[in-house]
């Protein structure tokens, strides 16, 4: 049943074989000796990296510096009296702090940790959905928080994942979530990814973002050496993706200060998105090239990640 589902749970596990939980809680306890599969909280899942996901404690000290640079480039695209939506994670949760500060914005987001970071912004209104608890990452999950986003439409998404391929697009190793950032993609006009460069390349369990949905990444300098993360950029910035660049890994957050614009770069290859009629592109913004006489200046391609 783990093989064919992917996850399951003890109380489906003790009803299919006709025994009881503590029973079936047993077993699963011998099956995992023998690696067979990994226990979760009421459950079991598929052993390996396709569905092991770190709590928010883990998270919240993976790649701070980078997540950091990321969330102050992505808050340079929501203006002023914007209404959008953002997912939970801990690179949404630098994101909305910035957004605090942007005047007649309304936010709507499952996220405890999103809602939080905006509580005092009296210039900003705070819509949460409905939905059960995760407390792993502090969001609201479930038919709840599907059927609150029903109907609702936005400018904007601003979502995070577990992994990020070309191939496959955003995923996470959650189901209950993977079903939520689907449907706050669905209620946005432009999908923006908010991905460190460790996401890129790795695919988990659970899609929620195919690439021909995704408007932007917002993404950090790949290290010279992670040449699987420079031909993943390269990849979906070939699929019509505009990629964001934010300063160099590991910089800290003061060396993205507007006077240093030098280091943050846009790459934006043509291609029709969502919503948008063909040879459109976004808006240029000053998180790219310098611009002159309304021209935007030409910025390099990805490739070059793979020189530095």
């Amino acid at each position: 049943m783990v093989r064919a589902n992917g996850a399951v749970s003890l109380r489906e596990l003790a009803r299919v074989v006709q025994t009881s939980e503590v029973t079936v809680r047993r077993d699963v306890r011998a099956l995992e000796a023998e690696g067979l599969l990994d226990r979760r909280h009421g459950g079991a899942v598929l052993p390996g990296g396709f569905t092991r996901e770190a709590g928010f404690p883990q998270k919240s000290h993976l790649a701070t510096a980078e997540k950091t640079a990321i969330a102050d480039l992505a808050a340079g695209l929501v203006e002023e009296g914007e209404a959008i939506v953002v997912g939970a994670g801990t690179t949404t949760q630098e994101l909305a702090r910035r957004l605090a500060r942007v005047p007649g914005l309304t936010v709507v987001t499952n996220s405890l940790l999103v809602a939080q970071a905006l509580a005092h912004a009296n210039r900003v209104e705070v819509v949460m959905t409905g939905g059960t608890l995760r407390g792993s990452n502090y969001a609201l999950v479930g038919s709840g928080a599907e059927q609150s986003l029903h109907g609702l439409r936005v400018s904007k998404a601003f979502i995070s994942g577990s992994g990020l391929t070309a191939e496959r697009g955003l995923s996470t190793s959650n189901m209950l979530s993977a079903s939520v950032d689907r449907a706050l993609v669905q209620a946005a006009a432009e999908v923006v990814v908010l991905a460190d460069h460790t996401k890129l390349g790795t695919d988990t369990m659970f899609q929620t973002v195919p690439t021909e949905l995704i408007t932007r990444l917002v993404t950090d300098d790949p290290p010279a050496h992670d040449d699987r993360a420079a031909t993943e950029l390269q990849a979906l910035a070939d699929q019509g993706v505009q990629i964001s660049v934010a300063g160099g890994a590991g910089t800290s957050a003061a060396d993205k200060s507007p006077a240093r614009g030098d280091r943050r770069r846009d790459v934006s290859l043509p291609g029709p998105r969502r919503n948008q009629p063909p040879g459109a592109s976004l808006r240029p913004t000053s998180l790219g090239g310098d611009q002159a006489g309304g021209t935007e200046r030409p910025t390099a391609r990805v490739a070059d990640l793979r020189r530095r």
